[in-house]
C-alpha cells in the first residue's frame, strides 16, 4: 500500500542544517555538499548528483533490487547518486525509509481527500474511494512501486519498520471514521474499519505482486468493494 506509497511531486531536499560557506562552496563546485572533485572539474565523475527524493528513492530501489537490501549501504547509495552521506541524510532519516519515499506527504493528502468527500457518502464507500486514490500508480512509476511493495512485503528486515508506517495510514482512517460515527480514534469501531482496510489493501498487493500481468487499481476496487459487502459472495 505510502505506503507512496503514489508518489510525491519530487520534493526538493532542504539545506538549512548546511552552513552558508559550505552551500555556497558546494554551488561553486556545481554538485552537492559533501561530494568530492578530486580532478577539480567542477563535477563528480559518473552520474549526475540526485536532487530529489523521488530520484534518490528510484536509484535506492533498482539497488536494493539487484544487489538485495541487506547487501546495499547507504555509502552505495550516495555514491551511486553522486552525493555524501551528509547529503544523503537531509533527504531520509535512514535506509529503511528510503523505499517509503515521501509517505507522510501522501497520508496528508489522504486526509485531505477524506475530508472532501461528501457527507452523504456511505463511510466504507469513502474509504474505498479514498484507499484507492492514495495508491493510485501512474504508469511511469508502476515498475518502481512494484520493487518499493515487494521490499515493504517481503524483507524482513524491513517488516518492523512497515508496521510502523502501517499504523500511521491506519490512524487516519480511523481517526476519518472516528468523526463519521462520533466516536472516539481509540474506540473499537474505528479501529476495526482502519484495521480491516489496510488488510484488504495488502491482500490486493499481494495479489499484484504475484501477478504481473494484473492492475493495482482493479485488485484494489475488488476487494474493498467485497470488504464494504461483508464479503457475502451469495
Amino acid at each position: 500500500m505510502h505506503h507512496c506509497v503514489h508518489h510525491p511531486n519530487g520534493t526538493q531536499c532542504q539545506k538549512e542544517d548546511l552552513g552558508s560557506d559550505e552551500l555556497a562552496n558546494d554551488a561553486a563546485r556545481g554538485g552537492t555538499a559533501g561530494t568530492a572533485d578530486p580532478a577539480g572539474t567542477g563535477t563528480r565523475p559518473g552520474r549526475r548528483p540526485s536532487t530529489t527524493r523521488d530520484e534518490l528513492t528510484h536509484l535506492a530501489l533498482e539497488l536494493f533490487t539487484t544487489n538485495g537490501f541487506e547487501h546495499t549501504t547507504i555509502d552505495d547509495i550516495a555514491a551511486a547518486a553522486g552525493i555524501g552521506r551528509r547529503t544523503f541524510f537531509r533527504y531520509f532519516a535512514s535506509k529503511n525509509d528510503l523505499p517509503w519515499g515521501d509517505f507522510d506527504a501522501r497520508l496528508d493528502a489522504m486526509r485531505a481527500h477524506l475530508d472532501r468527500i461528501p457527507a452523504d457518502t456511505p463511510l466504507m464507500e469513502a474509504v474505498r474511494l479514498a484507499t484507492i486514490a492514495f495508491n493510485h500508480t501512474p504508469p511511469e512509476e508502476e515498475r518502481y512501486h512494484r520493487e518499493r511493495m515487494a521490499l515493504l512485503l517481503r524483507v524482513p528486515t524491513l517488516l518492523a519498520h512497515s508496521t510502523l508506517r502501517f499504523a500511521s495510514w491506519r490512524q487516519v482512517v480511523a481517526g476519518f471514521a472516528a468523526r463519521r460515527l462520533g466516536l472516539a480514534e481509540g474506540a473499537l469501531e474505528p479501529q476495526a474499519i482502519a484495521w480491516a482496510a489496510l488488510g484488504t489493501a495488502l491482500s490486493a498487493y499481494e495479489q499484484w505482486l504475484d501477478h504481473e500481468d494484473s492492475d493495482l487499481a482493479e485488485l484494489l476496487d475488488r476487494s474493498l468493494r467485497m470488504l464494504n459487502s461483508g464479503f457475502d459472495f451469495c
